[in-house]
């Protein structure tokens, strides 16, 4: 049989650049080799699109330094092996000239987990991995999608939100209604952005100043969110497009004060319980409340949704979905899915099998109206 060629997106232009590229290497890793031809897809920081066997290496090592070695190699097998884009022409090109069947991006951030690559994909008719360009928009703006959430009364915490601009010419005000509406402590978050960059918790205003400060480096909108005190973390995988389904569900426990990027990637330190250890009737309800947010959103192929769960009376308060979520080899999305019966591999090979269904039934969609009359010439 001809194997299916995937192309695994991976890199791109978003502080969470470095997860990616070992979400990339994780899945093209865990791709069975007897059904795909896996076509690595790299991009840079600078937006430049690389592809071939070396664009992990590229992307880690940095495009002059590597190439230099690649290029002046006596190895034969070592030259002309990496199709590096110095432009930015559209993706099409390489597309075809790899004749690729499926995309599945791994881009985690802006660029990439926000629609932008999925509309990309639209445009040139490929089947791609993932939620389409409204589920991957919503899903990527924090603030949208509390938004739809409070619409369909799924429980969420107290927020406020601003822009970068209203923050630079108006800091005293916003201080003050951000106090009135919240309580310390509180979190800061940049809006598009996940891993937990640039996010801070705030326990007075001082601090608060600081970590705004910080935030609006990385996004033009910045989350204010009341803290929840005696929480437990707990995520849930989401697996399906119109009759999607959760997983077991999943505990996280940070080493830090809070989940932040050193705790998720550098620290080696927290750890996780899957299945969570929770009552039957609150995994129940966990799952539920799991899968309709992804439907709120209008998702399809996957998604991490994160709860907190109070502890004592188990109250369940939902904090956000990821439509991208870590493919690393200490990714919860895998790992929970795998407690549930399905394996890292056969995970992928459905998610592939989810994006060919989703892009025959677009397919199948008329996308030419006649008139009637030549009213238009």
């Amino acid at each position: 049989m001809k194997k299916i060629r995937v192309g695994v997106i991976f890199g791109g232009r978003s502080g969470e650049h470095e997860v990616s590229i070992v979400s990339g290497q994780s899945v093209m890793k865990a791709l069975d080799k007897k059904k795909y031809e896996v076509i690595p897809l790299g991009i840079t920081k600078e937006g430049k699109w690389l592809s071939g066997p070396l664009a992990v290496k590229f992307l880690k090592e940095g495009i002059q330094k590597v190439a230099r070695k690649t290029i002046l190699s006596p190895d034969p097998t070592q030259r002309g092996i990496i199709n590096i884009k110095q432009d930015n022409k559209s993706l099409a090109k390489i597309e075809n000239s790899k004749q690729i069947d499926v995309m599945f991006p791994v881009l985690h951030g802006p660029y990439g987990e926000d629609g932008t690559v999925q509309g990309l994909m639209e445009l040139t008719n490929i089947p791609y991995v993932g939620a389409n360009v409204l589920g991957s928009a919503v899903g990527m703006d924090k603030i949208i999608q509390k938004q739809i959430y409070k619409e369909v009364k799924l429980p969420i915490v107290k927020y406020d939100w601003f822009l970068s601009n209203q923050w630079k010419k108006d800091k005293t005000n916003i201080l003050r209604r951000i106090e009135k509406k919240l309580k310390y402590p509180v979190f800061v978050k940049p809006v598009n952005l996940g891993s937990s960059v640039g996010i801070s918790k705030a326990g007075d205003r001082g601090a608060l100043i600081k970590a705004i400060n910080l935030a609006v480096r990385f996004d033009r909108k910045i989350l204010i969110e009341q803290s929840v005190n005696n929480v437990r973390e707990i995520e849930v995988a989401v697996l399906g497009n119109d009759d999607p389904k959760a997983s077991v569900p999943g505990e996280i426990i940070p080493s830090n004060e809070f989940y932040d990027y050193d705790a998720k990637y550098v620290d080696g330190k927290s750890s996780e319980q899957i299945p969570a250890k929770l009552p039957k009737n609150i995994i129940k309800n966990i799952q539920k409340m799991a899968v309709e947010a992804f439907k709120s959103l209008d998702l399809c192929g996957m998604a991490r949704v994160d709860f907190f769960v109070k502890k004592g009376n188990n109250q369940i308060i939902l904090n956000e979905v990821n439509t991208i979520p870590g493919f690393t080899p200490i990714s919860m999305y895998p790992k929970m899915w795998a407690k549930s019966g399905l394996s890292y591999p056969k995970l992928l090979d459905k998610l592939i099998q989810l994006a060919f269904e989703r892009h025959r039934e677009k397919n199948q969609l008329r996308t030419s109206f006649d008139p009637g009359s030549d009213w238009y010439k």
